[in-house]
């Protein structure tokens, strides 16, 4: 069905990037304020932020917590009408969970570094609904159930996460630099797993980043095993 593609095209392409353009409103008065800002991706595939209280768009929120994110990959086409591009809306909140920090810092490391300053929260985006233009005549809107992998296999991923994460980084190394090298074309390196999710895998090797993405959504421990086994066996064929 063309609205359920478009539905896991728009969640693929959030779950790809980490940075986008949060638009919220401006504390005095109300305009329209767009920053740029990085993020990562709960199991649903909701954004996840780390803000600095000093920020003006830390400041909006506080005071009208509704926002929308911008996520594309069009800049770079020669007419980047004819690209893909999400807005995300919802609400913005501070976010204390384990699972958010763990997640932001797996995605975007080189935030540890003051990601424990008094000043900084994590927080995460609530989505509420979606605009998913796909090129020219391509704009579909969606309710927030129609583009985020569902509750309960979100619970189920993230209780496997680290596991599998440690496990493929100790015991199956090789096939996680082949999943980057082979499957991916990035140039070689101390390719790692950082995080996985129903929807693919995070690889990171000296700073650089990958997402290695499945055919098909995993579920659980199982499908997400065989997944891997069989990305792995595609990289020796």
């Amino acid at each position: 069905m063309p609205e359920r593609r478009n539905a896991d095209l728009a969640r693929l392409l959030v779950r790809r990037r980490g940075v986008g353009m949060l638009a919220t409103a401006m504390a005095d008065g109300g305009a329209p304020y767009a920053s740029l800002v990085t993020y990562a991706c709960d199991h649903r595939g909701q954004p996840l932020f780390l803000f600095s209280g000093l920020s003006d768009h830390t400041k909006n929120i506080a005071a009208d917590a509704r926002a929308s994110l911008l996520v594309e990959n069009a800049a770079r086409n020669r007419n980047p009408q004819t690209g893909p591009r999400l807005t995300l809306m919802g609400t913005v909140k501070r976010d204390r969970s384990p699972e958010t920090r763990d997640r932001f810092l797996a995605r975007h490391p080189d935030a540890a570094l003051y990601a424990d300053f008094p000043d900084f929260g994590f927080f995460r985006m609530t989505v509420e609904r979606a605009h998913w233009v796909g090129g020219f005549a391509r704009a579909v809107w969606f309710e927030a159930k129609h583009i985020l992998t569902p509750r309960k296999t979100a619970d189920e991923m993230a209780a496997i996460e680290a596991g599998v994460v440690q496990h493929m980084n100790a015991d199956h190394a090789d096939a996680v630099r082949a999943y980057a090298d082979s499957l991916l074309r990035r140039r070689p390196g101390n390719w790692r797993m950082t995080g996985c999710d129903s929807d693919g895998a995070d690889l990171m090797a000296d700073g650089r980043y990958a997402r290695l993405e499945y055919d098909n959504p995993v579920t659980d421990s199982k499908t997400c095993r065989d997944t891997l086994v069989a990305l792995a066996r595609n990289t020796t064929d």
